[in-house]
């Protein structure tokens, strides 16, 4: 190097930016790559998640208390000091579970975006508890000349026993599912919740709304506005919340629902801790008392719409990037119905419709963890008694409407247009039982129904002067949702032409008539009830066997190619 000469610079000012540049983007990398490994329990989405998340469970909430008291006849012990400690137990353990599910999967995949399962209590079971298991058992308990509270106390066990058996066949049915998918038509699966949505879900608030309008429309409109309008209210206000609003507000602006300062001080005295105590009691005299087998037509059913309802919800969850293992998210779901039983609460559990919504707002982890907070802390402290008197059922009413239209759509658009004649099918057996109940409560409130004027076959008689059939009616009541799935199965494989399996499912009408789980009733004091036995239908016995034989005739004839 020549004397004088410059001495090369290890680093130009460009290359100093260069490699500013370079270790900037590096540490930013870095942070990227720390913030997918340690990702965060709560972030701002999950405010707005719970909010809606809540909001489901909250008219779950509503609907119970409503139910149990107008309904059930059950007292304020019963219901806030046995039921909903369960319920916060059942909601407590799934909201965790499925938390920490959604946490293991960020930690595994290194995303921040994955959202936990929605999870909370089952309306379509709830309503078919209520209507289909807890009133015909207390029904049946009066007639037997039990006291009111005897009554009240049996209604809650059999109710209890259900919910015991649903956790257990959904939790048992986990590994199987995918074969139920794969035997069981959707349109049968659909048709038969579709049944109970449009009429014990759907039909008596439609009443109640067009009973009030000024009180209900507004709401109602609310919710049509935000789920089939796309509406967004200002603010990014949740259309169901501006729905319960509107309601409150209406229902103690018109004076529809007053302060009463009885049923305030009632609300009052129930605040307080109540600890979950496990029934073991109730749970031993509801398993003695065969329950079990007396309600078989309603719990299997349930318990596997219930499961299959689920994997579809873990489906939509995949579609939307956090693909759950099937197996151990199904068992939860059954561990959570079990504890929620034990420990009081005869409603089962589900994994919620509308991950992908929660998702998109934002919601990952946090929103799961304070949903299961919440409620237990309203179902442990006696609060949910005072929610009730401020927020009347009339508030939520439009919300619980919109999840029946929303079923009954369902069932013709998530099944092939072929079908909707299957989807049809199954719908009636459904609106024949609710008719049932419609009627007898009306015979009952005409004075029938009493020890000096029992329901018995003269009924029938009387009933047809008037063109109502109600033999028929009857017996298409007990065992409406294995008639409603195996009619509708049944139509799915004639249209295909798998005749051969229409004629099965036929034999397996055969086979339900058989055993009395199907069409067998009989009479009690003030209702209808299931004729368990062998051969206690035996005309439905030998019309399906019939069918039977007419439909694997089919596999012989030609195709009609003509007919339209």
């Amino acid at each position: 190097m020549a004397l004088g000469a410059k001495r090369p610079l290890w680093f130009t000012r460009g290359a100093n930016l260069a490699i500013t540049r370079a270790c900037s983007i590096g540490y930013l990398a870095g942070m990227s790559t720390f913030a997918k490994a340690s990702p965060r329990w709560f972030v701002r989405g999950d405010i707005d998640g719970f909010f809606g998340l809540a909001l489901d469970n909250l008219i779950q909430v509503l609907l119970i208390m409503a139910l149990a008291k107008d309904v059930l006849g059950f007292d304020s012990t019963i219901i806030y000091g046995r039921m909903f400690p369960g319920v916060g137990i059942s909601l407590v353990v799934g909201n965790w579970y499925y938390a920490r599910q959604a946490r293991k999967l960020q930690q595994k995949e290194g995303r921040v975006d994955v959202c936990a399962l929605p999870y909370g209590i089952n309306t379509v079971t709830l309503i078919g508890f209520v209507f289909l298991v807890m009133l015909p058992m207390k029904l049946l308990a009066l007639s037997r000349g039990a006291t009111a509270a005897q009554a009240s106390e049996q209604a809650f066990q059999a109710g209890i026993v259900a919910t015991i058996a649903t956790g257990l066949i959904e939790a048992g049915l986990a590994r199987a599912v995918d074969w139920l998918r794969r035997w069981t038509p959707r349109a049968a699966l659909l048709a038969t919740l579709a049944g109970i949505a449009i009429t014990f879900i759907a039909a008596g608030f439609l009443f109640r709304t067009f009973a009030s309008p000024v009180v209900a429309f507004l709401p109602f409109g609310a919710v049509l506005l935000t789920y089939f309008g796309r509406v967004r209210f200002p603010f990014g206000i949740p259309g169901g919340l501006v729905a319960v609003v509107l309601g409150t507000g209406l229902a103690w602006g018109t004076h529809l629902v007053q302060f009463d300062a009885q049923a305030a001080a009632a609300a009052r005295s129930m605040v307080g801790l109540k600890l979950p105590v496990f029934q073991m009691g109730a749970v031993v005299q509801g398993f003695r008392s065969g329950y079990l087998v007396e309600f078989l037509p309603v719990i299997i059913p349930m318990s596997l719409f219930n499961v299959i309802g689920s994997l579809q919800n873990l489906d939509s969850a995949a579609a939307a990037g956090d693909n759950y293992p099937t197996v151990p998210s199904l068992v939860a779901n059954g561990v959570g119905t079990l504890l929620g039983a034990g420990f009081g609460s005869p409603f089962p559990t589900t994994i919620y419709i509308g991950h992908p919504g929660w998702k998109a707002l934002g919601a990952r982890v946090g929103y799961s963890v304070l949903n299961g907070v919440f409620f237990t802390l309203l179902c442990l402290s006696g609060t949910a008694a005072l929610v009730a008197l401020v927020i009347p059922i009339e508030a939520g009413m439009a919300i619980v409407l919109w999840i029946g239209i929303v079923m009954v759509s369902q069932a013709f658009q998530a099944t092939p247009r072929a079908h909707a004649p299957a989807v049809t099918i199954g719908l009636l057996p459904g609106i024949a039982a609710w008719g049932a109940l419609i009627l007898k409560a009306g015979l009952r409130t005409a004075g029938l129904g009493t020890p000096s004027r029992p329901f018995d076959a003269s009924l029938i008689a009387s009933l047809r002067t008037a063109d109502i059939a109600a033999h028929g009616l009857f017996s298409l009541e007990q065992g409406f949702l294995l008639s409603s799935m195996i009619w509708a199965a049944l139509t799915v494989e004639i249209i295909e032409r798998h005749f051969k399996r229409a004629a099965a499912w036929a034999v397996s009408g055969a086979v339900l008539s058989g055993c009395g789980m199907m069409h067998a009733y009989r009479f009690t004091l003030a209702d209808t009830t299931q004729a368990l036995g062998f051969f206690t239908a035996r005309p439905f016995v030998l019309a399906y066997a019939l069918l039977a034989g007419l439909l694997l005739l089919g596999t012989w004839c030609k195709m009609d190619t003509g007919h339209v």
